[in-house]
């Protein structure tokens, strides 16, 4: 078998269904805007409550087995397009009800509600990329124009797994780190240590800029919920995607 296909990419006639992209497909080379998407079964409740795998290699397994496409590799998905998969297995597998544990900020006190994640809404990009899916802007402090990318999941993935590999000690990188992925150019220069060297002096208010317009133009699920404590005092839940995201049903 070649290792360069994917399992999930050989099962076409299983049962499935196609799931919208919150990126449209606008960053990947195929534009595909959805993508076909299988059904959790019995096999994959045996992955899902395994005690003897890192959550993160469990979801990654359950990604790469669910996601029927012969030319789309889950690593190239951008993290909003992955969420808006699982949130498709979970809805499916399921239901919408979502419970969560939070506290009331009045009283301090934890209380249980639940969230409907069928009311989740898309939260599309304030811009549109280029023609090559990056996008250029001016800092506002240097007054340099950047050339910036989103990353994919993948990326994202292999990132954190160098950062938490760190030693107790030593200064972690966690924010150069990922500005050096995301800056393509500065001021039409290309090369890679000119990047490392720049965003090593860069001004906290540009990486800061930087930050909050990759946040603003990536196109992903909204995840941030408002609900009501016993108070009367409206506090804010995000959901967060892992296996507990679907454990929960594993005692009924």
């Amino acid at each position: 078998m070649d290792q360069s296909i994917e399992y999930g990419q050989m099962n076409f006639n299983l049962p499935h269904d196609v799931v919208p992209l919150p990126s449209q497909g606008i960053f990947y080379k195929n534009k595909k805007k959805t993508i076909k998407v299988g059904y959790l079964t019995a096999q994959d409740e045996n992955l899902l409550m395994s005690n003897n795998m890192e959550t993160d290699n469990i979801i990654n397994q359950l990604l790469r087995t669910k996601i029927f496409e012969p030319d789309l590799r889950i690593d190239d998905l951008l993290p909003g397009d992955v969420e808006a998969v699982l949130l498709f297995l979970r809805n499916t597998s399921f239901g919408t009800k979502y419970e969560v544990s939070t506290f009331d900020t009045q009283t301090g006190k934890r209380f249980e509600t639940s969230i409907d994640l069928s009311e989740l809404n898309i939260k599309k990009s304030v811009e549109e990329p280029n023609s090559e899916g990056h996008f250029v802007t001016k800092l506002p402090t240097s007054g340099d124009e950047v050339k910036l990318r989103l990353l994919t999941y993948g990326e994202d993935v292999i990132i954190e797994k160098e950062l938490s590999s760190y030693p107790k000690g030593m200064i972690v990188p966690t924010v150069t780190r990922k500005l050096e992925a995301q800056i393509v150019a500065i001021n039409g220069n290309t090369d890679k240590g000119n990047i490392v060297q720049y965003v090593s002096q860069m001004p906290i208010s540009d990486s800061k800029f930087i930050r909050k317009y990759l946040k603003e133009v990536e196109p992903r699920l909204d995840l941030n919920r408002k609900v009501i404590a016993p108070s009367g005092e409206e506090v804010d839940v995000k959901i967060n995607f892992g296996v507990e995201f679907f454990r929960p049903f594993f005692g009924l």
